[in-house]
């Protein structure tokens, strides 16, 4: 038996899964409340005010608004050119320590829990991971779901009980995970490249936010993730076109993914200095 096994809760956990949704918040929401179940907000991507039992709130990307069963709430948008994109999830029948039933208090009291950085990020890796498997009708759909929602809440307890912790030295899992989802980001641009890939593909590929996954890639590799993409996708070209003589500039664009010659010229002189025929053309004089 694993010492201190039911530090968290009183009896057993297992929290009863009601909902999971996301929403771009372009208007406000009426002011209500939930009686029966402990409703989460984190915040996905920009900055809100939350109007919560007569509070206002500042509430930025990360950050998570807890509105407990009673609890009145609604967002407020200032402008229609200022919105966010917020995850809700709803939830009831969970006991933690040193807090009432069906409850998830915060030491300072108060509605909003802001947790550290590295921790925010992942949250919100949870969040993708739940609206991904909420989007598909995979067997222990349920199941995966309430795992992944257990996960959240331990994070959130986490953060509210334990005191932050002082730099210790040895091995960074944060560094670890970092360089192991850029190495997954690299493999998949490589893999995919002929394909249609945005920023917003990745992340959600690789369960994350377009922000962090930018973030972390520009921080290990020095470029973005669409300057590598467009840097495979050119060397890729390039070898074709040193390769495959016959071979259309544009039947040669469409093969690494661009569907707009003209585009795809464009790119390749920017980064070679020549147009592809002339790169072509001096290639094969090269070689003669």
């Amino acid at each position: 038996m694993f010492e201190g096994q039911n530090d968290l809760t009183v009896g057993d956990f297992n929290p009863e899964m009601l909902f999971v949704s996301k929403m771009k918040m372009e208007k406000n929401d009426i002011y209500h409340c939930h009686q029966d179940f402990t409703e989460l907000t984190i915040i996905l991507s920009g900055k809100t005010d939350y109007y919560v039992e007569g509070e206002t709130i500042e509430a930025e990307s990360g950050d998570i608004i807890v509105c407990n069963p009673g609890v009145r709430h609604h967002n407020v948008v200032k402008s229609r050119k200022y919105f966010t994109t917020e995850f809700f999830v709803g939830f009831q029948n969970y006991h933690f320590k040193n807090m009432p039933e069906n409850r998830i208090e915060l030491k300072e009291g108060g509605y909003l829990l802001r947790l550290p950085p590295d921790q925010k990020e992942e949250v919100k890796k949870l969040c993708y991971e739940m609206l991904a498997e909420n989007a598909n009708e995979s067997f222990g759909k349920y199941f995966m779901l309430k795992a992944k929602l257990m996960q959240l809440l331990i994070l959130m307890v986490r953060g509210i009980e334990e005191p932050p912790k002082t730099h210790i030295r040895g091995y960074n899992f944060e560094n670890y995970n970092r360089k192991y989802a850029v190495k997954k980001i690299i493999t998949y641009i490589n893999e995919n490249y002929p394909h249609k890939i945005s920023l917003d593909r990745i992340a959600h590929n690789m369960y994350l936010s377009p922000v962090y996954v930018s973030k972390i890639f520009k921080e290990e590799t020095g470029e973005s993730p669409i300057s590598y993409l467009i840097k495979v996708r050119l060397e890729k070209a390039k070898a074709m076109l040193e390769n495959n003589e016959n071979d259309s500039i544009k039947g040669i664009a469409m093969e690494v993914g661009y569907d707009d010659v003209y585009h795809f010229s464009k790119l390749f002189k920017k980064y070679y200095g020549q147009s592809p025929q002339n790169y072509r053309r001096e290639y094969i004089s090269k070689m003669s």
